[in-house]
């Protein structure tokens, strides 16, 4: 029953698709349609357009010789020096296809750009991260009179005061090179 109901409001909303079409002038010149015909006026009726299947470039039909390897060229743009993807008349209003292909290459530059940004931030976030470690440990080499460090071995040893001295001058050289 579930399936009858179904098929009988596909049937009933897929009405409208199959009425006919009106075009008239209306007393200001402009031109109208419609699916009722106005009560007075010349009226044309309209053809719905027909979906007409446009062939692959795998469909093409060989040319009158027959030889499947010698097929027409293709009227894209590129037998007139255009590239393949030029239009043939400006003037004429852009085909969804053509629109879809912009779309997709405004969208795939807009993925790399955020990508690249995205990149510079991390950057830039580990820069600021290194400086940042830099000067604290300059700031603490400065400041405590004493510094231990784990030698190869696992064990402590006491930092003298020429290798405080080379260790500052490193850090203050990383950030004179990189931290601006």
């Amino acid at each position: 029953m579930r399936r009858l109901s179904l098929l009988v409001l596909s049937l009933t909303l897929a009405l409208p698709a199959a009425a006919q079409v009106y075009q008239w002038r209306d007393a200001q010149g402009r031109i109208n349609y419609s699916d009722t015909p106005p009560p007075t006026g010349a009226v044309k009726a309209v053809k719905p357009a027909s979906r007409a299947k446009v062939p692959m470039r795998d469909e093409v039909a060989p040319d009158q010789s027959g030889d499947a390897a010698e097929q027409k060229p293709a009227t894209d743009g590129a037998a007139a020096g255009k590239p393949a993807g030029a239009k043939a008349d400006p003037s004429k209003p852009k085909t969804m296809a053509e629109k879809e292909t912009e779309f997709r290459q405004r969208k795939v530059a807009t993925a790399e750009a955020e990508a690249k940004a995205e990149k510079e931030r991390q950057r830039a976030a580990e820069v600021a991260r290194s400086c940042e470690q830099a000067r604290s440990q300059i700031a603490g080499l400065k400041n405590s009179r004493r510094i231990t460090r784990f030698n190869s071995e696992g064990q402590r040893e006491l930092m003298d005061d020429a290798a405080r001295t080379a260790e500052i001058e490193n850090s203050q050289r990383y950030i004179d090179q990189n931290c601006r």
